[in-house]
């Protein structure tokens, strides 16, 4: 985030943040640009929750219903949407099964933390898996939704022998 301030300089914040998916997503950039690459490994290995959790925050030092500050393996707590966003990465790139796999796997990880009910939370507490904040969060459906989506149309590219 860049904000002029009322002296006329700039106050730039640094922190690594999941939205920069946006930069491929919305067509900026391909996918595969090998500063995408760098900036979506980066979002990951500094984002992603290194709790038995796992999952990935939304940026570096999320005060957002903060349960550790443990910053060096915790950013912040795993939201559905910005793991959503990874696998929405991984399924954009997917070239074979094994790359593909990656994003079955965060799929699997949001599923796997959807309430008995079907009802997504916003965020998981990153030691318990017990729903965190707004819950439910229609982003969070949608977002997994529009990842599955996603993942159908790829699936059959690149599982499905070519003809």
């Amino acid at each position: 985030m860049i904000n002029r301030r009322k002296d006329g300089s700039w106050e730039i914040d640094t922190r690594l943040d999941a939205s920069l998916m946006g930069l491929w997503y919305f067509g900026m950039f391909d996918p595969d640009h090998p500063r995408i690459v760098s900036t979506m490994e980066a979002v990951k290995n500094r984002l992603w929750v290194k709790t038995e959790v796992g999952g990935m925050a939304r940026y570096e030092d999320d005060y957002y219903h903060q349960v550790s500050d443990d910053l060096h393996n915790v950013a912040g707590n795993p939201w559905f949407i910005s793991t959503l966003w990874l696998a929405q990465w991984y399924i954009a790139r997917a070239k074979n099964p094994a790359e593909l796999k990656k994003a079955l796997e965060i799929m699997q990880w949001v599923a796997d933390r959807t309430l008995k009910s079907g009802v997504m939370a916003e965020q998981v507490h990153l030691y318990t898996n017990a729903p965190l904040s707004v819950s439910p969060l229609t982003w969070s459906h949608a977002s997994f939704v529009q990842t599955v989506l996603e993942y159908i149309p790829r699936h059959r590219q690149v599982m499905l022998p070519k003809i």
